[in-house]
């Protein structure tokens, strides 16, 4: 009786695994893994090399799952229970296994080992060391709950929470954090690193031509850890200096007048290389809707601008954002020096349109639960702001190109 129950435990168990990889398989078949946040789509060499060795570490896995497999549903379909032959509820001879097949086991267990780990060495070694360190872009990365700062020490400005880097040359990342563990990810063009508390960590990263890329925070770090995003925007090499120019200087005022209407006629000796994205035409969070985003405004309200700039001095907004040129000395919160000329607000978590900056302005506790900015300004210094108020605030950060 007892055989009989082992028996039939051992067909439903081969017969549910046969199914569950079925479904597995199935689900598969309808994955789409070239989404904003793939690791399968590569567009850069750190992440090439990783996803190589994925590839290999994936094949010796399903090379062993096979033959695993294979000799377990041989000896379940050889040694099972049949009615007709005599003894048939007795077990098989029982043995202690055979030496050269053990032995066999261990051998080929530890060739596969070092198949896999060899590469895997050389993985870490060359996603450590940048190349031609000399003459690599150096940026900061500094994380908090929940946004990143990106600081360029050779260029002399730092922005928030959107990452420009010229094409095809090394970005060599120092990576800091200030409370928690945060980590730095742009699945496709380089693997996680950790920014861990009091201690000094480092990545590279290289994009292989100009494109617009989805970043993430993937170590949780509190109620908001989902929501802390950032965009990475990779341009070409004389697109990337014009940018960098504008950055480095103070907040553009009102009184600075549009002097074209698209990014390309702001900057008319560059030579623009052909878009390579499938975004959806008009897209802000797109490389054409980044571009456009660093344009001002042909039609402004001044008015509504300087009352604007007033609220934000009056509502103490200074004390936490820096605004350069306009005596706005904040520290603690992201700079919004060149704030309008970003795609995304709350750490890359909406597109920079009036509407979602109106929403964060009027309730930032509902779009990014226990963030500093609602905890420690709007309660303790019982910020309060109408809706004119709103409608002036939002006037005056989209100015600042």
């Amino acid at each position: 009786m007892g055989n009989r129950f082992l028996s039939a435990i051992r067909k439903r168990s081969f017969l549910t695994a046969l199914l569950g990889g079925l479904l597995v398989l199935g689900a598969l078949s309808g994955c789409d893994m070239s989404g904003h946040q793939s690791t399968i789509v590569t567009e850069g060499p750190v992440a090439r090399h990783q996803l190589h060795l994925f590839y290999l570490t994936l094949g010796v896995s399903i090379f062993i799952f096979l033959t695993v497999g294979s000799v377990l549903a041989y000896a379940q379909i050889k040694f099972r229970s049949r009615k007709d032959q005599e003894g048939a509820d007795d077990p098989p001879p029982q043995t202690h296994g055979h030496p050269l097949v053990e032995m066999g086991l261990i051998v080929i267990s530890g060739l596969l080992l070092v198949i896999i780990a060899i590469p895997t060495v050389r993985g870490i070694w060359y996603t450590s060391d940048t190349p031609d360190r000399e003459n690599a872009l150096e940026i900061k990365v500094t994380g908090y709950q929940w946004w990143f700062k990106f600081e360029y020490p050779q260029l002399g400005f730092a922005t928030a929470n959107e990452l420009v880097i010229p094409s095809d040359r090394p970005i060599h990342i120092e990576l800091r954090t200030l409370d928690v563990i945060h980590s730095f990810w742009v699945p496709k063009l380089a693997g996680k690193v950790d920014l861990i508390p009091n201690r000094a960590n480092h990545m590279w990263l290289q994009a292989d031509h100009e494109g617009y890329y989805w970043g993430q925070c993937a170590e949780f770090c509190g109620e908001s850890h989902a929501n802390m995003k950032f965009r990475l925007v990779s341009l070409e090499p004389a697109e990337f200096q014009a940018w960098a120019e504008r950055q480095a200087g103070d907040a553009r005022s009102v009184s600075d007048q549009p002097v074209a209407a698209t990014w390309e006629d702001l900057n008319p000796k560059i030579e623009f290389a052909a878009m390579t994205e499938d975004a959806p035409p008009g897209a802000l969070s797109s490389l054409e809707g980044w571009r456009q985003a660093q344009v001002p405004t042909a039609a402004e309200d001044t008015a509504l601008i300087n009352r604007g700039r007033a609220l934000f001095r009056d509502k103490t907004c200074l004390m936490c954002h820096e605004i350069k040129g306009h005596g706005a000395p904040g520290i603690t919160g992201p700079t919004l020096t060149h704030f309008g000329s970003r795609t995304t607000l709350a750490a890359g978590l909406l597109d920079n349109t009036d509407e979602n900056l109106a929403h964060w302005l009027r309730d930032p506790d509902s779009v990014k639960p226990g963030n500093i900015m609602y905890r420690d300004g709007y309660v303790i210094n019982n910020i309060q702001l109408t809706e004119d108020d709103i409608q002036a605030l939002v006037a005056y950060l989209h100015s600042l190109k």
